[in-house]
């Protein structure tokens, strides 16, 4: 099969090389899935778990990617759950070989269906952020109706799938970002923003829950704006900012099929919609991720037409 992989880390992504690699074969609980569309997250080469896998050590060379949207074409030992035939979407391990190559072998829990009137294009750009969004709101932000949410990155891949989910929920969202982002997250279902270029953080007042995607002085002073009771999430690693009366999380996000799903009934009935900015083949994928262009929204992959 035709595969992207990566072997020197210093490189990054002038490293990849497109080239042939053998079929996967579905280990126990595994199934194999034909790719049709793989998803692209610019950091992933910084990360550990791209070059070795849990014991440590180096499993180079190596196929990045972990967001998939395609069809299942075998099953392993003791799999249920999922059928040969049936179209999936979902996160790959991140210490396995992943997906930008055109077959991957993925655990069948970290998958769930994709409605046939969701294209995979649209199915691989869901994974990471929408899982993210709803973990980091839901579970570790434990969101109620009518709490105010600060929202960093609002336009981001990320920030709008939580400005939209937010907002669904009931909260009186307050994005943030750069000038040019403020209709797009106005649009989304913020309800106020704020321009991190020309307007100070905290004329925003006292907020509930702020979801962090940038860390640094920005994740300080978010951190003091939090109410007692109130939750830092963040998504850039370990806290270094503790409301002084609330609580502080930070996470890695997860596989989960039954939230899959219900971000996907969102999609389908458009109260989510997606961040998808750059589309490239597989041809042409490290010709893109070289690119001096500034690509905004989600880079997805289509590894078959």
């Amino acid at each position: 099969m035709k595969a992207i992989v990566v072997t020197d880390q210093a490189a990054g992504t002038a490293g990849m090389t497109l080239t042939e690699r053998p079929e996967p074969s579905p280990a126990i609980n595994d199934v194999l899935v034909r790719v049709h569309a793989s998803g692209w997250v610019a950091n992933e080469l910084e990360w550990p778990s791209t070059w070795s896998d849990r014991a440590g050590h180096d499993r180079t060379p190596a196929i990045p990617g972990h967001e998939l949207a395609g069809v299942v074409t075998a099953l392993g030992y003791g799999t249920t759950g999922l059928s040969v035939g049936q179209r999936v979407f979902g996160l790959a391990d991140w210490h396995r070989n992943g997906t930008l190559a055109e077959y991957v072998a993925v655990e069948a829990r970290n998958l769930a269906p994709l409605p046939d009137d969701v294209d995979f294009t649209v199915g691989a750009s869901l994974p990471i952020s929408g899982l993210t969004a709803w973990q980091g709101l839901f579970q570790h932000g434990r969101l109620q109706p009518g709490q105010r949410v600060l929202v960093h990155g609002a336009a981001g891949a990320v920030g709008a799938t939580v400005t939209q989910l937010a907002a669904e929920a009931g909260a009186h969202v307050i994005g943030t970002g750069h000038t040019g982002d403020r209709d797009k997250a106005l649009d989304l279902g913020a309800q106020d923003f704020l321009d991190l270029d020309t307007q100070p953080l905290e004329s925003v007042g006292a907020v509930d829950l702020v979801f962090d995607v940038i860390g640094g002085e920005i994740q300080k002073r978010s951190a003091a704006l939090i109410t007692s009771g109130g939750t830092l999430v963040s998504v850039v690693g370990p806290v270094e900012a503790h409301p002084a009366n609330g609580r502080a999380v930070d996470f890695v996000v997860e596989a989960d099929r039954s939230q899959l799903a219900e971000i996907a009934a969102r999609v389908r009935d458009g109260r989510l919609r997606t961040n998808i900015g750059t589309t490239a083949s597989l041809d042409e994928a490290i010709t893109t991720f070289n690119s001096s262009e500034q690509h905004k929204g989600k880079t997805i992959i289509r590894v078959r037409p």
